[in-house]
């Protein structure tokens, strides 16, 4: 089955088979990453800049800032939610989040 996935307003929002479904302005907790010198990264999400599908991952690169030391930069693939069943599920952005580089491997 396939599905819709792409950003809108400018990388404000992920819209998933046609629908709003992941905004920026949510708090990620990142491990293993490469985005800052923290070993978890609190990074704010400013922006999507890349958005893709890894099925069943609905992924999304996010430019951001991490809270506690400052760093701004764009992550590697970072899942937001899933697509199962026809149905989407949101990842939950307070739980820890291990990314994806881009030719598949783990980071970190």
């Amino acid at each position: 089955m396939a599905i819709s996935v792409h950003q809108l307003d400018d990388g404000a929002w992920i819209s998933v088979d046609d629908a709003r479904r992941v905004s920026v302005g949510e708090l990620r907790r990142l491990a293993r990453h490469d985005f800052c010198g923290c070993a978890l990264a609190d990074v704010l999400v400013e922006g999507f800049v890349e958005v893709g599908v890894d099925p069943p991952d609905i992924e999304a690169r996010v430019a951001g800032q991490c809270i506690a030391c400052g760093e701004s930069g764009v992550t590697d693939w970072l899942a937001v939610g899933r697509w199962l069943d026809g149905e989407f599920y949101p990842v939950a952005p307070e739980s820890v989040h291990l990314l994806r580089r881009s030719d598949g491997s783990p980071t970190g």
